[in-house]
């Protein structure tokens, strides 16, 4: 596709750890249910799944927070389980429960017969909506593409939805950890296929959301989530120099994994607010860029208090980043819910500009 020059370019500059003016920001699920302009549209669509397959209405959800905000990054408008859904899982929504699978994995001899989907076949349209939102952003800032990453996505594959405790594919790891290798191989070959199709697409920078590698043990998270991360740092073709594509590792609950991330190969980490920032930025050591770390709840808070833990939170970057603010990207430790007030939001993103040019 051809190159548009960023008029923005904070983000990027940021996860290559150079200077900017101010620290750059976006949130976990900024295009969503809390916007009414979003669930206008996703009523138009009539629902979740055909609001994502729709690259025009998944463009335009795409856009609705950057027309509200001053955001530094926009981020594709998909679900992380797209991927099952195209391995032939059969994703649907049931209202009130979340994602489930009409298909799930609970045997070796489900997992044998899984294959890498078709990117330009069933994926084909989340790369339509990555073309159509980077034409639309016409360099206005980056595009963000993102997959789930393999742990997570076995989680919802075998379990076939979300878990209170993951009991089934926990002991399908204890019990079959052969099997449950394969499936995370399988996974992971799907997931770089996948990054690779959205970063031909347009994607400009890519993250990896291990939503639930933080419930494994440490034995458990570094045979079954982190090994994986490694592969696909090590083997998705980013480019080099300053047309690299960066790619943040995300994870909830990965505080104790700081080190052995930053040390994978990805040009960022995303931490949740479980780790000071402070502390995330001594114990990475300037190898990578951190993105975090807000507890989102905070934007339940009046202004005052949103201005005042924006404010702490860039204090603690700089103090344990040497008295620099390089080298962060202002984000939440997780997603925005659907109640969360869109004003309240228009006051973290100016306080972070804010703050963080003084």
């Amino acid at each position: 596709m051809s190159a548009t020059p960023l008029k923005n370019d904070r983000f990027l500059r940021a996860l290559r750890r150079e200077p900017v003016d101010r620290t750059p920001v976006w949130l976990m699920r900024q295009a969503g249910r809390y916007l009414p302009e979003y669930r206008a549209t996703r009523a138009e669509a009539g629902s979740f799944l055909a609001l994502a397959k729709n690259p025009e209405l998944a463009c335009e959800v795409t856009l609705q927070p950057l027309r509200r905000y001053p955001l530094d990054a926009a981020i594709l408008f998909s679900d992380i389980l797209t991927v099952p859904d195209a391995m032939g899982l059969g994703l649907y929504f049931a209202e009130g429960e979340g994602p489930k699978f009409t298909n799930p994995v609970r045997t070796p001899a489900d997992i044998a017969h899984l294959a890498v989907p078709d990117m330009d076949g069933e994926l084909r349209y989340v790369m339509d909506a990555v073309r159509t939102i980077r034409a639309a952003l016409d360099g206005s800032v980056p595009l963000i593409g993102f997959s789930g990453s393999p742990w997570t996505l076995a989680c919802y594959m075998v379990e076939g939805g979300g878990s209170k405790d993951f009991a089934r594919v926990k002991s399908l790891a204890l019990n079959h950890p052969e099997a449950m290798h394969q499936l995370l191989s399988v996974t992971t070959d799907a997931v770089i296929a996948y990054l690779s199709a959205q970063r031909a697409a347009g994607a400009q920078a890519l993250q990896v959301f291990d939503t639930w590698g933080g419930v494994l043990s440490p034995r458990m998270y570094r045979e079954f989530s982190l090994r994986y991360l490694q592969r696909i740092a090590s083997e998705l073709e980013r480019g080099e120099g300053s047309d690299r594509t960066p790619l943040i590792l995300f994870g909830k609950g990965n505080a104790a994994y700081l080190e052995d991330l930053a040390a994978t190969g990805a040009e960022g980490v995303g931490a949740d607010w479980l780790v000071d920032l402070g502390e995330a930025a001594r114990r990475t050591g300037g190898k990578v860029a951190v993105q975090g770390n807000l507890d989102p709840v905070t934007l339940y808070a009046t202004p005052d208090a949103i201005r005042t833990e924006v404010g702490r939170a860039l204090d603690s970057w700089r103090d344990g980043n040497g008295g620099s603010r390089e080298g962060h990207v202002f984000n939440l430790g997780h997603g925005m819910s659907p109640d969360m007030d869109p004003d309240h939001v228009g006051v973290l993103v100016e306080a972070v500009h804010t703050l963080s040019a003084r």
